[in-house]
């Protein structure tokens, strides 16, 4: 009995510890969230320890308190109670506090908000549209490149390849590193949440709006998300994958798209061929008087 306690212990470990290679997809016993890999999600990560902190000193407070009332106002400890009713002081202290407390939250929770919003000036689209029951991708950037990305059935799992039941896709999505990557979120049918952890990325997929964050990813690797939004019977079956290659690596993946796609290049316009804005008289049509 023993050894299984020390073995379960020992698991557990492991998995809280679990480097960032682990860290891509959800773990057994993780109680942690998983690395981050995005600025996003390091500022969500230092939000989220900088409430705990507050959490846990509001609650050591009132357990502090509780105790104090157990044992100097119980019944032994304080046979004759106090008829008090009320006292100015602690009613302002206990209105004023927890406002001091939801302002000193509030402050980086909206900075916070603002800077997942979106990027000043992205080196690339990458658009995202739910659907029932699996994700679209489209690099407007890249040509329109697109495709459908599908649960892959556990019959068809390849455990060698490193695929996964009920996260890894037909069709993973590939994006450069260290890339500013504009993300629109959209949905065809009913509502969806288009959302990875490890990027620190959840948002709401709407039928007939886009909505826009944006994500630079740190590091290569395959990273994995759900739908996180109950969108029908099919919700638990929308996973998302990511595969993070160097920019090298992505426009050979880009090359090998087109091709696959029929997608050509964009012809290049001699400089000679651009048009000119000149707004000289001789160009200005006289007007009719």
């Amino acid at each position: 009995m023993m050894k299984k306690i020390l073995s379960l212990i020992a698991f557990t470990i492991a998995a809280v510890s679990a480097g960032p290679a682990l860290a891509a997809k959800p773990e057994p016993w993780e109680i942690a969230m998983q690395p981050a890999v995005t600025p996003v999600a390091e500022r969500l990560h230092q939000f989220h320890d900088f409430t705990l902190y507050i959490i846990i000193a509001i609650a050591l407070f009132v357990l502090a308190l509780l105790v104090i009332v157990v044992v100097r106002f119980n019944e032994k400890a304080n046979p004759v109670p106090s008829k008090t009713t009320h006292n100015v002081m602690i009613e302002v202290i206990w209105t004023v506090v927890p406002v001091i407390i939801l302002i000193i939250i509030a402050i980086p929770s909206f900075k916070l908000l603002y800077y997942s919003d979106r990027v000043a000036n992205p080196d690339m689209t990458l658009k995202v549209t739910g659907y029932q029951w699996y994700w679209g991708y489209e690099y407007p950037d890249q040509g329109g490149i697109n495709f459908q990305a599908n649960l892959i059935p556990d019959k068809d799992i390849k455990k060698e390849e490193g695929q996964l039941r009920q996260l890894s896709t037909d069709n993973p999505v590939v994006i450069p590193v260290d890339t500013n990557i504009q993300v629109l979120v959209t949905a065809s049918d009913v509502l969806h949440a288009f959302a990875v952890p490890a990027f620190g990325i959840k948002k709401d997929a709407v039928p007939g709006r886009t909505n826009e964050t944006w994500m630079r990813v740190t590091k290569e690797g395959t990273y994995y998300g759900q739908c996180s939004e109950l969108c029908g019977t099919g919700h638990g079956f929308m996973p998302i994958e990511f595969k993070v290659v160097s920019k090298d690596e992505f426009n050979n993946w880009v090359a090998i798209k087109k091709k696959e796609q029929g997608i050509a290049d964009a012809p290049v316009v001699p400089a000679a061929a651009v048009p000119t804005t000149d707004n000289s008289a001789e160009q200005i049509p006289a007007q009719a008087h």
